[in-house]
């Protein structure tokens, strides 16, 4: 086991394949599909987190138990990631807008919203294509 992306556990192949009960070529394959992309190493060895077993583990359990192929699992995982980034966003936008107050929101350069205050105006950067909404 090795130490990395702020001290968490990095897994080789074989440890990350033993604790998902999966041969490692599974695990090879997995992330030629793009279902898994662990960290790569400077020599280009995979290296797994424990959130990318659980991942694995959850691969598994859809494809066995609830018979889903691997296009369909690949398919339900962005939709979760999709909903998880959404998900935070929304609970940003919560706690940052307080009730009776006014809020403005510009869309940033990437298409991130950015939430500031009636007060406070968006400055663009030069040549930025950033739209910024103002709401007096």
């Amino acid at each position: 086991m090795l130490r990395g992306l702020g001290m968490r556990p990095l897994l080789r192949i074989s440890l990350a394949a033993e604790l998902a009960g999966m041969h490692p070529q599974t695990l090879r394959e997995y992330d030629r599909l793009g279902l898994v992309s662990p960290v790569r190493t400077a020599g280009r060895g995979r290296r797994y987190t424990l959130r990318d077993v659980e991942k694995l583990r959850e691969i598994q359990r859809l494809s066995q138990e609830e018979g889903i192929n691997l296009a369909g699992i690949k398919r339900i995982l962005e939709l979760e990631d999709a909903l998880l980034h959404v998900q935070e966003e929304l609970q940003q936008l919560r706690m940052i807008a307080e009730p009776g107050r006014y809020r403005v929101f510009a869309a940033g350069p990437r298409g991130e919203v950015v939430v500031t205050s009636g007060a406070h105006r968006v400055t663009r950067e030069a040549n930025s294509r950033a739209m910024v909404v103002w709401n007096p």
